[in-house]
């Protein structure tokens, strides 16, 4: 089966991206690369402690470094973070050496996955407000989301059901 050098999966936070990638890497005897990882480990500290210490536009530095160096390799699964995609120039860097999947999620459904989770940091206070900043968020990268040409709609299927339907529909070159 021939297909783009990488696969790269983007989405909001909470659609599976890790989790699906693991997944179909696995399945297509690839290498799996997930960029938060990555940088919590070439940091040395969780995603949280960056943003606490170094803020967002340092840790988003580390992301488009990261996209630079990654873009570069080729025959991987890529799991991209939430924001990852947002810049443009991010998003192109990817996509000239990689097919980009957004990976759609229903917001509800989101919610249910990661409205307890300590992990966010987008979305770091445990309050009241939490569930309209994760829907502003969401509706802020939506523009940037859309641009992405393929998309499956993760709401209402497994892993399994979704790498399958990945693998099915992957381009021939």
């Amino acid at each position: 089966m021939m297909f783009a050098p990488n696969i790269v999966l983007a989405g909001f936070m909470g659609t599976g991206k890790s989790i699906i990638g693991k997944q179909l890497a696995h399945k297509l005897s690839l290498p799996f690369l997930d960029m938060d990882e990555l940088i919590e480990e070439r940091e040395g500290r969780s995603i949280n402690q960056i943003f606490a210490t170094d803020g967002e536009p340092y840790f988003r530095q580390l992301e488009v470094a990261l996209c630079q160096e990654l873009a570069k390799r080729s025959g991987s699964v890529i799991a991209t973070g939430g924001g990852t995609l947002i810049p443009e120039a991010n998003f192109k860097v990817m996509a000239e050496t990689g097919l980009v999947i957004c990976l759609d999620c229903e917001p509800d459904a989101l919610w249910q996955r990661i409205g307890d989770s300590e992990n966010r940091p987008m979305l770091a206070e445990q309050d009241e407000t939490r569930l309209n900043r994760l829907m502003n968020l969401l509706k802020q990268r939506q523009p940037a989301y859309q641009r992405i040409p393929y998309h499956i709609d993760v709401t209402h299927h497994s892993p399994v059901e979704l790498v399958e339907q990945i693998i099915k529909n992957l381009p021939s070159r």
